[in-house]
C-alpha cells in the first residue's frame, strides 16, 4: 500500500470523478482576495471544505447520547458562513466535495493544523473502498470558549492510500449504511 501524490489525485479526480467539485491547486484566498483556511490539492492529499449546513449539538432535552437510539432532537440545524460551537461541545457538518472512492483505495482524514491549534478537533472515519457521498464531519470544541468554524474553507485533509490489489469486499459490496449520503448524516444502526 502506498500514499498517493498530487498527480495521482488530480488524475483520479479528473478521469474518474473521484472528487467533485475538484480544485487542482491550493486555494488560499477567497474571491475578494481575503486570506482563508486553504483547500484543494496538496502534495500528498486533498484539503476538503466544510459546507454551510451544520447540526449543532445541544443538551436542551437532557437526553443520553446513544448511537443505537440517537435522538435527532439533540441537534439544532443551522445554515450560514460561520458556525459557533459552544465550549466543550460539538457540531456536525458535511464536505462541499462529493467523493467516489476507487475499489483499491482507502482514504484517511486528518484535521488541519489551523483548527487543531485552536483546540478544534476534526473527526472523520476512514473512507472505505467504493464508498461514495458527502463526508460527514464532526468538530469538537475542546476549549472552555466558543469556537468558530468557517464554511467554504479548508477544514481537513484527506490522504489516499492505494493497495497493490483491490479488496475482496468493498463498502458497496456489503451494502454499507452510509453509502451515497448527501447531507449531514446522523448515526445509523
Amino acid at each position: 500500500m502506498s500514499i498517493k501524490s498530487d498527480n495521482w489525485i488530480r488524475r483520479m479526480a479528473l478521469q474518474q470523478r473521484m472528487i467533485e467539485p475538484f480544485e487542482p491547486a491550493q486555494v488560499k484566498t477567497n474571491a475578494s482576495g481575503a486570506r482563508i483556511v486553504s483547500y484543494g490539492t496538496s502534495s500528498y492529499g486533498y484539503d476538503v471544505r466544510c459546507a454551510d449546513e451544520f447540526k449543532l449539538f445541544t443538551n436542551v432535552n437532557s437526553t443520553v447520547v446513544d448511537p443505537k437510539h440517537f435522538d435527532s432532537g439533540s441537534f439544532v440545524d443551522m445554515k450560514g458562513e460561520v458556525c459557533i460551537i459552544p465550549p466543550n461541545s460539538f457540531a456536525l457538518a458535511r464536505t462541499v466535495e462529493y467523493f467516489r472512492i476507487p475499489r483499491s483505495t482507502l482514504v484517511i482524514c486528518l484535521g488541519k493544523s489551523t483548527y487543531a491549534r485552536c483546540g478544534i478537533i476534526v473527526n472523520v472515519t476512514p473512507l472505505e473502498p467504493e464508498w461514495e457521498g458527502h463526508v460527514t464531519l464532526e468538530f469538537s470544541n475542546t476549549t472552555p470558549l466558543p469556537a468558530r468554524i468557517y464554511a467554504n474553507e479548508g477544514v481537513a485533509q484527506m490522504l489516499f492510500f492505494e493497495s497493490d490489489e483491490p479488496c475482496a469486499q468493498s463498502y458497496r459490496d456489503r451494502g454499507g449504511k452510509y453509502q451515497g449520503q448527501t447531507g449531514v448524516t446522523l448515526p445509523r444502526t
